[in-house]
């Protein structure tokens, strides 16, 4: 029978049979609203001490140590994006792929230990292919493409681009050379039409009439050895005759897609940065759990996320118990007995004592 209440203002129930008074648990109620405290701690840069309802840091790990064990995921994706905006993040010493649209909706990620053919591959198989891929030139992409895209067009990160030409020149080159290269990588911010686009690759093969032969000469070295003597700007000149060749370098001026990956890198990975930061101190796989965490809290809102976890915890299957299946031939390892080992009553002059 009911007997009154708690100062929480919890129902207490009275045992009519003992007397014994006890209040009525929710274990489902509990963790989800334990899941709750977790989502929002994770997702915020508050402490363990301010998200705990009792002020202790400790409780509130023992009453979420088992949150970490939850893997979220955002379904399947079954629409078709027009353009879609690949980057890989390293977390301790795993690589997260990420994959998001044009408009920054998370469509999918991938873990693994490095930007392989594989891993690239396991990521575009989860997204239906779009008309363009904006990356910054990671190895292996290309393959993956040709495999599960090959009518999508690619377009390489514009920003990426010019980065790595002024790791390879400076920004201060010292050579004519040098300095005009550097210029005709800054241009490239500068091409918005079909025209403009014509007319830097007219100044980028003037470049090549005049200073091309620096970048076959060769010195030198050590031990009779040649290499080249402008190494770093034959370096530069390929990777603009390459994105220029393979027609990886002004795809958004037909297209319209992005031409950078700063949106992905600048509104996703840098939040993701900024979790990890916030919380540092995590071990290597609740920083991965993290990264999970908000890329699907990106796309879901904490009471979307409660009850999708929900139905996984509520609605999972128990598994069957399995028996191992019985074989014809004789037990290799059993507990019987058997006469090789000695074991029965032995007749003659073995058995007389």
């Amino acid at each position: 029978m009911k007997n009154g209440r708690t100062k929480a203002g919890t129902q207490r129930w009275r045992c009519l049979n003992c007397g014994s008074s006890a209040i009525r648990k929710r274990p489902d109620v509990a963790r989800r609203e334990q899941l709750r405290r977790f989502l929002e701690w994770l997702s915020s840069n508050s402490s363990q001490t301010a998200s705990a309802d009792t002020g202790s840091a400790r409780a509130f790990r023992r009453d979420t140590a088992w949150c970490w064990d939850l893997r979220p995921t955002i379904g399947p994706v079954t629409k078709t994006h027009h353009a879609v905006l690949v980057d890989g993040l390293w977390v301790g010493t795993w690589c997260l792929l990420i994959a998001v649209s044009d408009q920054l909706d998370v469509l999918g990620w991938q873990w693994c230990s490095n930007e392989s053919t594989a891993a690239w591959t396991a990521l575009l198989q989860q997204i239906p292919a779009p008309a363009v891929i904006v990356s910054d030139g990671g190895t292996g992409l290309p393959s993956a493409m040709r495999a599960c895209w090959p009518e999508t067009k690619h377009q390489r990160c514009m920003f990426h681009i010019q980065m790595n030409i002024s790791r390879h020149l400076t920004f201060k080159p010292r050579t004519d050379a040098g300095r005009a290269l550097l210029g005709l990588s800054k241009a490239l911010s500068k091409v918005h039409t079909a025209d403009d686009a014509i007319r830097w690759r007219i100044k980028l093969d003037q470049w090549w009439q005049t200073f091309g032969h620096l970048t076959k000469e060769r010195t030198i070295v050590r031990d009779g050895k040649f290499w080249f003597t402008h190494d770093r700007l034959r370096k530069a000149w390929q990777l603009l005759s390459r994105v220029t060749r393979d027609g990886t370098l002004f795809t958004y001026i037909e297209y319209g897609n992005p031409r950078t990956t700063s949106p992905l890198e600048g509104g996703i990975n840098a939040q993701i940065r900024a979790r990890l930061r916030a919380h540092r101190g995590m071990t290597e796989p609740h920083m991965k759990r993290t990264a999970e965490w908000y890329l699907t809290l990106h796309e879901l809102s904490i009471a979307d996320a409660l009850s999708h976890t929900n139905q996984q915890l509520t609605g999972a299957p128990h598994p069957e118990p399995t028996t191992a299946d019985e074989t014809d031939g004789p037990a290799l390892y059993d507990t019987g007995l058997s006469a090789e080992e000695g074991l029965w009553n032995r007749s003659g002059w073995a058995g007389r004592a």
